[in-house]
């Protein structure tokens, strides 16, 4: 239903951002960093390319298609980090997914 911890992350899954929470770039340190309730974390420039795509919308697999294109990865590789990434970020409530 919404991603709670344990809910098994597919690529049918339609990732969004918990609410309050959002991926922002901050201009001076030229970093991307997702800030959330009384916290804040820096998104890597791998995790901020899966993020930026992040929309409510969009698919994980449709968010992998695009950026196995963008990339010329293969997409096998693609679909194991965006996987990863999601879980751990529905883990721990920055992500939830449907």
């Amino acid at each position: 239903m919404t991603g709670a911890i344990g809910h098994t992350v597919t690529e049918s899954c339609v990732p969004r951002f918990a609410r309050g929470t959002r991926l922002q770039y901050d201009r001076v340190r030229e970093v991307w960093f997702i800030q959330a309730p009384e916290r804040a974390f820096h998104a890597d420039p791998i995790a901020a390319e899966v993020l930026q795509l992040v929309d409510g919308t969009r698919t994980l697999a449709a968010i992998i298609d695009l950026l196995a294109q963008k990339f010329e990865a293969p997409r096998t590789v693609i679909a194991h980090d965006v996987l990863a990434l999601v879980a751990e970020l529905t883990a721990k409530q920055i992500l939830l997914h449907t």
